[in-house]
């Protein structure tokens, strides 16, 4: 009989993906501490564990949540925020836009649909600044790490920058700016779930076998998927602030002004931080001097660069849009910084 297995990639190939991963790279913070400052091991270890230990009520509550609404199928509401006028769709997709209970590809065969379906861009760029900001595990996590007025200030920040989007992409659209924006469009769902346009939500989800499957699945994936990131988020918090001086930090983004804050939001864009790991370390940036303000600039800037948040727009709109997404996603950053650094 012919062998028609493949061959095993290459080692070098296979440590390149390991080294790369979230669970290497957290296990190597120990390793390199003792190896080079064993004093500092036990502060460093007992941060890091200490933290994680004190999010896992928040990690427990938000996938519980995430999965209740996977499994009842909620992506049906959301989708229904996208009918009606568009002042009231825009307000809506920028409520709503936290609440989605999507994976990162899965937003794009959503929005394709959407699009296909007719609902206008300034709708659907609502949604798209508003939802990397900010959903239920997102707003736990980071009132764990920062406390309930950073995650409060966040969620509001998310809100408003989608309104602000939204009605901007009205305005510059009605002004023929974005009278051609779409590449084309293929509205296919890419296997992370139901299609969000298909059925009604049922709440009740654990009479269906079929749904109690979905929960569990949802529940295992993205208990996982929090824990690894949070564990090596908490590492290098404890090892930016174990080594990092902070005064490097107080004199690059702390202080009263725009500057710093404009500083992080630029910063904090190429950064790609998710918004499990970005709390975590802000965390440590914020004691070792950041301000309030450049924090929150930091997060948001970083939240809408991110690649996944990228690719979502990138994949179904044309260059200009995309420009205008990150524009507005930046400035968005810097008057969330301000006004969150004038109130906090």
């Amino acid at each position: 009989m012919t062998d028609v297995s493949q061959p095993a990639p290459p080692f070098s190939d296979r440590a390149k993906q390991l080294l790369g991963t979230p669970w290497t790279i957290t296990l190597l913070v120990p390793v390199l501490v003792a190896a080079f400052d064993m004093p500092n091991l036990g502060p460093v270890m007992q941060f890091a564990v200490g933290a994680l230990i004190g999010t896992l009520p928040y990690i427990a509550f938000a996938v519980l949540l995430i999965a209740g609404l996977k499994a009842a199928g909620a992506e049906a509401v959301i989708a229904k925020a996208f009918q009606g006028r568009e002042n009231r769709m825009i307000v809506l997709a920028a409520l709503f836009g936290g609440l989605a209970p999507f994976c990162s590809c899965e937003v794009i065969p959503f929005i394709a649909g959407l699009l296909a379906l007719g609902a206008p861009l300034a709708a659907v760029m609502a949604f798209w600044l508003s939802s990397p900001l900010i959903d239920p595990p997102t707003l736990l996590i980071t009132a764990a790490a920062l406390g309930w007025p950073f995650a409060i200030g966040k969620a509001i920040s998310a809100v408003m920058l989608g309104l602000a989007g939204g009605f901007a992409i009205k305005a510059l659209t009605r002004a023929g700016l974005f009278s051609d924006p779409l590449k084309t469009l293929q509205a296919k769902g890419c296997g992370c779930g139901p299609n969000p346009f298909d059925g009604k939500p049922v709440w009740t989800f654990w009479n269906e076998a079929p749904r109690r499957a979905v929960f569990g699945r949802e529940f295992m994936s993205n208990a996982v998927f929090l824990i690894k990131w949070l564990a090596l988020a908490y590492a290098l918090e404890a090892v930016l602030i174990t080594y990092v001086p902070a005064q490097v930090i107080a004199g690059l983004v702390g202080g009263e002004g725009v500057l710093p804050i404009g500083i992080a939001a630029l910063v904090g864009m190429p950064a790609y931080l998710n918004s499990y790991v970005a709390p975590a370390l802000l965390a440590g940036l914020i004691e070792q001097g950041m301000s309030n303000g450049a924090a929150m600039a930091f997060m948001v800037s970083g939240a809408v660069s991110s690649i996944p948040a990228m690719a979502a727009v990138w994949s179904l709109v044309k260059g200009r849009v995309f420009a205008a997404y990150l524009g507005l996603g930046v400035s968005g950053a810097i008057l969330s910084g301000i006004a969150f650094g004038a109130v906090v």
